[in-house]
């Protein structure tokens, strides 16, 4: 979690950092855009991350179980037969 908050907060500075410096703007300014979208990038990434987790966790626990070894998986359903008219 520290990574990704990281990874955002330093993605943040140099975008809004960059932006800044593209328009511009005093190095008082760049540097105070580059503080605020570090803390947003910081924020958005981790916000990201949990929604992340929290799919790959709920794709896990819904996956179906193997079977023991040694058991026989119960046999397929079989499939609707189509009617020829």
């Amino acid at each position: 979690m520290k990574f990704v908050f990281l990874t955002g907060g330093f993605a943040g500075f140099l975008l809004a950092g960059g932006g800044s410096y593209w328009a511009g703007h005093q190095p008082d300014r760049i540097l105070f855009d580059g503080a605020a979208g570090s803390l947003a990038g910081g924020l958005l990434f981790r916000w990201f991350w949990t929604i992340l987790v929290g799919g790959i966790r709920e794709t896990i626990l819904r996956r179906p179980l193997p079977a023991p070894a040694g058991t026989n998986p119960p046999a397929p359903s079989p499939a609707p037969s189509a009617k020829a008219s």
